[in-house]
């Protein structure tokens, strides 16, 4: 299920081609002016920067609720695990429910939901339930992630699409780094229930900016009728795509060596090296920092102008190379290393999924004009499963040592760039320089 994709700039409505990405419509249907395209960018943007906020801002507290809870770190990381693998199932569901009824409605209701179960969250008096709390928080949350992938796909094709990821990536990459230090802070005047009190205040106010000025992207005419068994037979489709399969497993393979930092940085960081959670937040936030500087390198200046297939393989490299200089610190082949030289090795590996991730989604979603939300949904949900498999695996080997997280990115990133080149066959693409 080869198909051929429209030239980059284009924009594919109903089978027709126009020379121009349209601009973001308003609730009822007419063409937003500039300043409301604007204002939708900082709607998805916050929609994609939820689930940061839902992991990144619980980091710093997780040795805390280990002892409040008086559980095991092993245990205590599936309260990550749980909420990834919600993300990663919600999205099976959501995606092709937005293709049915279009993105606002499906939306509005994972958002409201969201916001109960994090309040619940805040109430959770054993590991127990907060890992099933948190279960229902992804599974809810898991709708901002994948209809804002969709209402993009809607809009833009092409370069502009790859461009559009890289904004969103300016716009959400700042959650990674303000989250930590705000959850840092969160524990200076109170304890880890706080974080899900501010979590719930934040669930609320976006609720409320989608009702008001997210409009719906979907017209009817474009929407599945279908029940189930359409939608598993969309995605059936998909998944026989060889190509999109491949950028969906290079994307979800990039993304697990990522959440396998997320998951056990904050036990290298605090209980090897003896940080402090203030430390640990500031270190968090330059790494992502150098996340949202190479991925606006990415959108400003290498998009139309290189093409996307090389940037990623470029991504991909440094992240498999960046993973095999994380696992020979950690395993002493260096003798003993402090601090400093991990953070620079964790720093390259999480600025190269700037180049990756972006364009990962960009170039799977240009070959599905025709199913964007079941697209976006098995993106998604091969991401976030695979992070969720990554997750325990990096405290395996108990609290006192960094070498499973590095031997588990190591082998991700070598997984990944064998699918791109396996699957994606970037060398068979004949397309020029400058296109896609």
């Amino acid at each position: 299920m080869e198909q051929s994709m429209p030239e980059s700039g284009q924009k594919t409505t109903q089978g027709h081609i126009t020379e121009s990405a349209p601009v973001a419509p308003v609730a009822g249907g007419a063409p937003a002016a500039r300043s409301v395209g604007l204002l939708v960018t900082l709607v998805l943007g916050g929609l994609t920067a939820l689930p940061p906020l839902s992991m990144d801002m619980y980091l710093p507290a997780l040795p805390e609720v280990t002892g409040a809870l008086n559980a095991p770190a092993a245990t205590v990381q599936l309260t990550l695990t749980a909420c990834l693998a919600g993300m990663a199932l919600g999205q099976l569901v959501v995606g092709p429910m937005s293709d049915k009824w279009g993105r606002r409605r499906p939306l509005l209701v994972g958002m409201v939901v969201y916001v109960l179960a994090t309040a619940v969250c805040a109430l959770a008096p054993t590991a127990e339930l907060l890992i099933g709390f948190r279960l229902l928080q992804g599974l809810a949350g898991a709708a901002g992630i994948v209809i804002a992938r969709a209402v993009v796909r809607d809009l833009y094709d092409g370069v502009e699409m790859a461009r559009f990821f890289s904004t969103l990536m300016l716009i959400s990459g700042a959650a990674p780094i303000v989250a930590p230090l705000i959850g840092g802070q969160i524990l200076r005047i109170t304890d880890w229930r706080g974080v899900f009190h501010v979590l719930t205040v934040i669930g609320i106010l976006l609720t409320l900016v989608v009702w008001r000025f997210l409009g719906e992207t979907l017209p009817p005419e474009r929407r599945h009728e279908g029940g189930v068994g359409d939608a598993l037979r969309t995605m059936r489709g998909l998944l026989a795509d060889r190509v999109f399969t491949g950028y969906m497993l290079t994307g979800g393979l990039a993304f697990a060596a990522l959440f396998a930092y997320i998951s056990a940085s904050p036990f290298v960081v605090q209980e090897i090296y003896g940080a402090s959670p203030q430390t640990f937040s500031l270190l968090f936030g330059v790494n992502s920092i150098g996340l949202v500087i190479v991925g606006q390198i990415n959108g400003k200046l290498l998009v139309g102008r290189v093409r996307l297939d090389k940037v990623l393989g470029w991504g991909v490299g440094a992240i498999l190379l960046a993973s095999l200089a994380l696992l020979l610190m950690t395993a002493g082949v260096f003798g003993e290393v402090g601090l400093v030289p991990i953070a620079a090795g964790l720093f390259v590996l999480m600025s190269a999924m700037g180049l990756a991730l972006p364009n990962t989604n960009a170039q799977a979603l240009m070959r599905t004009p025709h199913a964007a939300g079941s697209a976006s949904a098995l993106l998604g949900t091969s991401s976030f499963l695979v992070g969720a498999v990554a997750s325990p695996l990096v405290g395996i080997a108990g609290e006192h040592t960094a070498v499973p997280m590095a031997v588990v990115q190591l082998a991700c990133a070598a997984l990944s760039l064998a699918c791109f080149l396996g699957l994606c066959r970037p060398w068979q693409s004949g397309r020029t320089a400058t296109g896609i």
